[in-house]
């Protein structure tokens, strides 16, 4: 199955992406033992298959490393002049200090080492701590790479609204903000995808499918205990769950869902992943890859094959107006991780 046009997003002028892109937080080691060789040789058919675009981490373990290899293994079989047609989104999770050039470019330069790039297609900032200011110092720092061609384009990740309008009013350019985003956690529609809307940015939702709790595997099933949780995205998801509203709630969504899944013929997961992509702002979703232990290839593509309606849209919104107001409990997009 070849996907059709309409799941490419032209993310900038030089960058076409895939809407649902590859995660790679899933090689971190918090969702099990990932084997490099069986997991680069799956890399190969997710790119083959039209899944192009990967988001990783200098912090999620290995995953700059695969994304080198890959690579190293891409110019040898299919020839270098094709590597464009990979798209490699990192990023840079600093912890707090000052943010010095030296400090700023040791770390790109060991990405651009580890990736086996000479410069990065997107580079996504993370800053924990807003009560430092250093945050805006790294940021010139990183943009400065940028006019030096280390960097081809400047995201966030995790920044709320409040803190991306500073960004923005300071001349930084920033493409995107890859934020968590799904039926259960609808916070970006309260500012922040107006605000991305009218300056230019696109989101790029993670946590769309809650670690896997969004799939027919928990419809009409009890609570799972802590026990059953085996990843650290079934543990993080479930904490959200509980917060939003608890089990019970989460069930109706999940048969809601399932009723429109079945009458379109397709999966929970695509649904879910539909619901957030048509959102004003949405670039593209990020989907894990549990490379060479679970393959979703198919049932990933069919999220192009359909379209929801007004019908379909209501019944989820009426059971996300039941739910707690996630903004007032946590705060903004990111904020949970300050």
């Amino acid at each position: 199955m070849t996907l059709p046009a309409s799941s490419r997003f032209q993310f900038t002028p030089d960058l076409s992406i895939c809407r649902v892109m590859n995660g790679l937080w899933q090689v971190s080691g918090a969702h099990g033992h990932i084997d490099p060789t069986r997991g680069i040789s799956e890399m190969f058919t997710y790119h083959e298959r039209g899944f192009t675009t990967w988001d990783l981490a200098d912090h999620y373990g290995p995953a700059e490393d695969f994304i080198g290899a890959f690579r190293r293994q891409f110019a040898g079989r299919l020839g270098a002049d094709r590597l464009n047609e990979v798209q490699a989104f990192t990023k840079w999770v600093p912890r707090p200090g000052r943010m010095t050039r030296r400090v700023v470019e040791e770390a790109i330069n060991r990405s651009l080492s580890r990736m086996g790039v000479k410069s990065l297609d997107l580079l996504q900032f993370h800053w924990w701590d807003y009560g430092d200011a250093g945050y805006l110092d790294a940021l010139k720092h990183l943009a400065d790479l940028q006019q030096e061609g280390k960097i081809l384009h400047l995201a966030l990740t995790n920044f709320d609204t409040e803190h991306l309008r500073i960004i923005s009013d300071q001349g930084i350019k920033i493409v995107s903000n890859q934020v968590q985003y799904s039926l259960v956690d609808r916070r970006p529609e309260n500012n922040m995808a107006a605000f991305c809307t009218a300056h230019g940015i696109t989101l790029l939702p993670y946590g769309v499918l809650l670690g896997g709790l969004m799939s027919e595997k928990y419809v009409a099933r009890s609570e799972p205990r802590r026990s059953e949780l085996s990843t650290a995205s079934l543990q993080k998801y479930r904490n959200m769950i509980e917060a939003w509203g608890g089990w019970s709630l989460f069930q109706e969504l999940l048969g809601a869902v399932k009723q429109i899944a079945d009458r379109h013929r397709v999966s929970i997961a695509n649904v879910a992943v539909r619901a957030i992509l048509d959102r004003p702002a949405v670039a593209a979703v990020i989907v894990g890859t549990r490379l060479g232990v679970a393959e979703h290839i198919d049932d990933n593509a069919r999220v192009f094959g359909f379209q929801l309606d007004s019908d379909d849209r209501a019944k989820l919104d009426a059971i996300s107006a039941k739910s707690r107001d996630l903004a007032k409990l946590i705060g903004d997009c990111g904020d949970e991780y300050r």
